[in-house]
């Protein structure tokens, strides 16, 4: 049922001096590698974590899901090619490795190694347990992506576990902000829904049916709120600590039962990629509510045009009812600025896991 797949003046100097060592690209270029993929075998009940990293190989044409990729299937890794990073990427719900696509080739452009794990009940393949279920397991899953990459010894020579980086979109975005030291209970998650379903149907109620209003509505909101009081009626704080994880990316992120004192001043640096028209997780209940309440967050790229499936790329073909009015792209969304999104995300990983500029990056 509930499918989900920050800057102020004082924080702004710190943004112009990100943006300031993303324009400096020129003078630390590295050479696009080819982008190898492979899956690397569970851990536990965990499902296989989807890698992307650099390679000398060739790439060809391949079919993943709905998507024909240029990949380099199980090549060997080019360590010379490596930058020593590990990002992880946590999709959202009813998501998988294919739709971060582009991303993670912005990545691996720039030497990064990138991990998907596959979040057990609600991905592409196995949507049927996404909400609390999921949120619960998600980080640890995370984690167990990164333990999964340390143990293979094609990728763990090369790799520095300390600093890790992590970015997650909606569901994932949740993840991301857990990773970053927040703390979220169901509780909030029913207080919210109780005080704001109307005007956050999508994020309260999900895919089973439309916002609607007079006596269906009514009828509609009296039986979600049932509901959602029967399952999220626990108040326990949920967190998760790995402190390998040193610089974390939101992308339109679920946040609406986020404790904001857990995340006023993030363990690492935080970042935010938000949408102006996000249907499904309105920006003021969710992204906007984190950043005017953390003192360190930026806000990395803002796209006031876009809606919430604006960060899905390449976007899902073929979706339809009421999935598509919640991701498709509003009308006048320009999807030419999304590798300019996708490298200011290169660049903060670059500044605060290296500490150098990325040599693609270019503001939208």
């Amino acid at each position: 049922m509930f499918t989900l797949f920050c800057v102020s003046r004082r924080r702004a100097s710190a943004l112009s001096a990100l943006l300031a060592s993303v324009a400096l690209a020129a003078s630390t270029s590295i050479a696009h590698a080819a982008v190898g993929q492979i899956k690397l075998a569970a851990l536990g009940d965990d499902a296989s974590v989807t890698l992307f990293y650099p390679t000398d190989a060739t790439e060809q044409k391949v079919q993943r899901g709905p998507f024909e990729l240029s990949l380099a299937v199980d090549a060997p890794p080019a360590t010379a090619r490596s930058n020593g990073r590990l990002v992880v990427i946590s999709h959202g719900s009813g998501g998988n490795a294919w739709v971060h696509a582009d991303l993670a080739r912005a990545l691996v452009n720039e030497g990064f190694v990138v991990a998907f794990p596959l979040h057990r009940g609600d991905n592409s393949a196995d949507p049927g347990k996404p909400g609390p279920d999921s949120w619960k397991q998600r980080p640890a899953e995370v984690s167990r992506a990164i333990d999964a990459v340390a143990q293979d010894p094609r990728f763990a020579p090369g790799i520095d576990f300390n600093r890790v980086g992590m970015y997650g979109m909606s569901a994932g975005g949740h993840t991301a902000l857990s990773m970053a030291g927040g703390a979220w209970s169901p509780g909030n998650f029913r207080r919210h829904c109780e005080a704001h379903i109307d005007e956050d149907f999508a994020t309260c109620v999900g895919l089973i049916v439309r916002h609607s209003s007079g006596w269906v509505g009514a009828l509609k909101r009296w039986v979600a709120l049932a509901v959602i009081r029967s399952r999220f009626d626990d108040d326990t704080l949920h967190t998760h600590h790995d402190p390998r994880v040193a610089a974390v990316v939101a992308g339109v992120p679920a946040a609406s039962d986020f404790e904001l004192s857990s995340l006023t001043s993030p363990r690492v640096p935080l970042a935010f990629v938000t949408a102006g028209r996000d249907a499904w997780l309105v920006p003021k209940f969710h992204s906007e509510r984190v950043l005017a309440a953390c003192t360190t967050c930026i806000r990395l790229a803002d796209m006031p045009s876009a809606g919430h499936g604006a960060l899905l790329s390449p976007f899902p073909p073929g979706i339809s009812g009421l999935l598509a009015d919640l991701l498709n792209d509003p009308p006048g969304f320009d999807r030419s600025q999304l590798p300019a999104v996708d490298a200011r995300i290169v660049g903060f990983f670059r500044q605060h896991l290296i500490g150098a500029p990325a040599s693609t990056a270019v503001a939208p």
